[in-house]
């Protein structure tokens, strides 16, 4: 999430929880990252769920007046089965996070542990907004012009038309009303730009937009057209959203690793390195992804953004942040108010 562009419709404390025992580098870096932004955020409240000896064991000391250690004795780990884990580890800390946004004990769930197990404790803890048939998860790629939503990143790995559908619906609410995009051009990536394009599901989902017509749909966008912003939000299934997103990641570190070889191989490189390297830390800053924070799970009843499981303490850090936005920009209630009313489509639910 790119902070610069959420509007937060209110200044007032967020208290977030955190999943301090989800992650490949938990609880240390978890621990560590949720603290430094807890002392530079002192109007604000994180509640450190996990195991409370090993979190107070990496705390390295005092913590915080505006940080709680919530206890939970079990913990997702990153190969565990979803289902399974959910259903044989009920006092997990995703869980119990998940349960104090239900209380109404927390305003937003921020996690690096296992994405399908925080996904499904969203749906099975929170449930799904009314009208949602399945919830989607987003994230912002970088262009030069500015960000675009990409979605489902990692929710739905058979999604039907019908689900397309509404995760554009979703996305362009998600778009214009928390980022300011106004009339948001709303596309689904294809392997062509030609309408009829596409598997099954992207043509359902393109003669229901059409039809619809109460979004800016442009269309069909391929993925070398993602780069051009020709969408602000780009539409897909999880599958080929999150493979899109993380070859963007992989190719942006390839290109910068090319750089430096290039940059070291030969005093004529150093030389040009020091007259571009200006350049090179602008646009190393753009497209730095641990900025980005976390993805937001849209169409649950409470905000719950997943960070990477590989997520350190700068990006946990990033991640706070995005959480804290998020929860004072009530995406949640954003959603609902667009989708109250509206019918779950027959034969649909949550993968």
């Amino acid at each position: 999430m790119d902070l610069g562009t959420v509007r937060t419709l209110g200044n007032g404390p967020v208290r977030v929880a955190v999943d301090a025992m989800g992650g490949d580098h938990a609880p240390l870096e978890i621990v560590t990252g949720s603290l430094s932004w807890a002392r530079s955020h002192p109007t604000d409240y994180v509640l450190l769920v996990g195991v409370p000896e090993r979190i107070q064991a990496v705390a390295g000391g005092p913590i915080p007046a505006n940080v709680e250690i919530v206890p939970a004795s079990q913990i997702v780990e990153m190969d565990d089965s979803p289902a399974q884990a959910l259903k044989s580890k009920k006092d997990s800390s995703i869980m119990v996070a998940m349960e104090m946004v239900k209380q109404g004990r927390a305003d937003v769930v921020v996690t690096a542990g296992h994405s399908g197990a925080g996904m499904a404790a969203a749906v099975l803890k929170l449930g799904r907004l009314p009208g949602v048939d399945r919830p989607a998860l987003a994230v912002q790629m970088v262009t030069e012009t500015g960000p675009f939503v990409l979605l489902d990143i990692g929710a739905n790995m058979d999604s039907s038309g019908h689900n397309l559908y509404q995760f554009a619906h979703m996305g362009s609410l998600y778009a214009e009303r928390v980022l300011g995009v106004a009339n948001p051009r709303v596309a689904l990536l294809s392997i062509g730009e030609e309408r009829g394009k596409g598997d099954q599901a992207v043509q359902q989902a393109t003669k229901m937009l059409d039809d619809n017509g109460t979004l800016n749909f442009v269309g069909n966008v391929e993925g070398r057209d993602l780069v051009k912003h020709m969408a602000d939000v780009a539409v897909c299934d999880a599958m080929v959203g999150n493979v899109t997103m993380k070859f963007f990641e992989g190719l942006a570190g390839f290109i910068f690793k090319l750089w430096e070889k290039e940059f070291r191989g030969s005093l004529r490189g150093k030389l040009a390195y020091l007259l571009m390297r200006p350049s090179i830390g602008r646009i190393r800053t753009l497209f730095d992804y641990e900025k980005m924070g976390a993805s937001p799970l849209l169409g649950v009843k409470g905000m719950v953004l997943i960070t990477h499981g590989s997520a350190k303490r700068r990006m946990i850090e990033f991640a706070l942040d995005a959480g804290a936005a998020s929860g004072r920009a009530h995406i949640p209630d954003l959603i609902a108010d667009a989708f109250r009313g509206q019918p779950r489509h027959p034969g649909q639910g949550v993968s």
